[in-house]
């Protein structure tokens, strides 16, 4: 049913019957977006969605998680894995295709200006590519946006819902905790750098201003 949606909107869609036949196509097609079920054979969704998360070669591939598994836990737990959007089922095809698209638009609306430095964190838009110290870090299309977007207003305090409409559109899942796992994540990521972002609380976040 998703195959034919989708290639009756326009898209090439290539698909795995399994998590483990999933992760090698991802590595072998390398699409433009990854809808990811969760109730997988051999592999479920939530490991496969952990092994492409950690294979530099196709990490920046944005991932749509499609569940039963409708508890908030179950959406962190995507989230914080590195999945950019998760949807529940029952659902509209055509909700899907629609969200699908607002992530392929936030890709080719990225920022491709100069680079961002600021203390030990480079943020290079271009080669979507991100630098502490000497090391290169590895994270998710949002992840990166979310940086990038908090970098480039240093000092800002922004609201979780004002961070999810700067990174994931007006049709993402609206809820505080989204923020908060990706904001757990990049912290991780970051590593000596996390404290660059800063909590401010009963308001949200800002990147601090150096």
């Amino acid at each position: 049913m998703l195959e034919y949606n989708f290639e009756q909107a326009g898209y090439e869609t290539v698909s795995a019957l399994d998590g483990e036949q999933g992760v090698a196509l991802a590595g072998t097609e390398r699409p433009d977006v990854i809808v990811l079920d969760i109730m997988l054979p051999i592999i479920d969704g939530f490991e496969v969605c952990r092994i492409l998360k950690n294979d530099n070669a196709v990490s920046h591939i944005p991932i749509i998680i499609l569940s039963a598994k409708s508890q908030e836990t179950d959406k962190v737990v995507g989230l914080e894995l590195g999945a950019d959007d998760y949807v529940t089922k029952p659902f509209s095809p055509r909700e899907l295709i629609a969200r699908t698209r607002a992530i392929l638009r936030r890709g080719r609306r990225q920022h491709l200006n100069d680079e961002i430095k600021i203390g030990d964190i480079t943020i290079d838009g271009a080669r979507h590519k991100v630098t502490v110290g000497s090391e290169e870090i590895s994270l998710t299309f949002t992840e990166f946006k979310l940086l990038e977007f908090m970098a480039r207003r240093p000092g800002v305090v922004f609201s979780r819902s004002r961070i999810l409409d700067a990174v994931s559109g007006e049709d993402a899942i609206v809820y505080d905790r989204t923020v908060d796992a990706h904001i757990k994540s990049l912290r991780h990521k970051l590593g000596a750098a996390k404290d660059y972002i800063e909590t401010v609380r009963g308001a949200g976040y800002r990147f601090r201003d150096v």
